[in-house]
């Protein structure tokens, strides 16, 4: 995806009068990027047309990988490097996840993620490397215009949480963001 730990993933969908079959998550398949995703926790989020989840992270280490996939509905699926000192700080990539295409995202510890609701009752379920932790995880505002995040529609509806998250400049000044030197040995583990 043009960001170190960010990879998308596109499953074969084998498809026939009765429905769809496919093998969303392959651990040999992550494994071959050089990432591991050891299973803590799996979430699902079921989000109204408009809503915006994030941009959320977690201290690292350990960090929270996330490989995430939406299952009903559409969603603009945003990474953005948080890790300072990475070659990438601050860009972001985005990718429509939804029911046709059925592709999936993997975001290694240390990567900030949020997503849009493109439809209503759109679901995202996703696959974490460790379980929630509220004294780890952090977020940035996800129209901090630092990051210039390229948000279809009209204005998002936020959580209060996630309303008010501090900007990227913010957070690089309260020592929240993850060093990149750090992550990197954090996945050499």
């Amino acid at each position: 995806m043009g960001l170190a730990g960010a990879y998308l993933f596109t499953p074969k969908v084998h498809g026939d009068d009765r429905g769809v079959f496919l093998e969303w998550f392959q651990e040999d398949a992550l494994a071959a990027t050089g990432h591991r995703l050891p299973l803590a926790q799996g979430n699902c989020s079921v989000s109204a047309k408009g809503v915006l989840r994030g941009l959320h992270f977690a201290a690292v280490p350990p960090g929270q990988a996330k490989y995430v996939t939406c299952v009903s509905g559409a969603v603009l699926d945003v990474t953005v490097d948080l890790r300072l000192g990475s070659p990438t700080f601050g860009q972001w990539r985005s990718v429509r996840l939804d029911a046709e295409s059925r592709q999936a995202v993997f975001l290694a510890e240390g990567l900030g993620h949020a997503f849009l609701s493109l439809a209503d009752a759109s679901t995202v379920v996703y696959l974490c490397s460790t379980p929630y932790d509220p004294g780890r995880e952090h977020g940035v505002h996800p129209l901090d215009p630092e990051l210039g995040i390229a948000w279809p529609g009209e204005a998002p509806l936020l959580s209060p949480k996630d309303a008010a998250a501090p900007s990227l400049a913010e957070a690089r000044e309260r020592g929240l963001l993850p060093e990149y030197a750090e992550c990197v040995r954090w996945y050499g583990r």
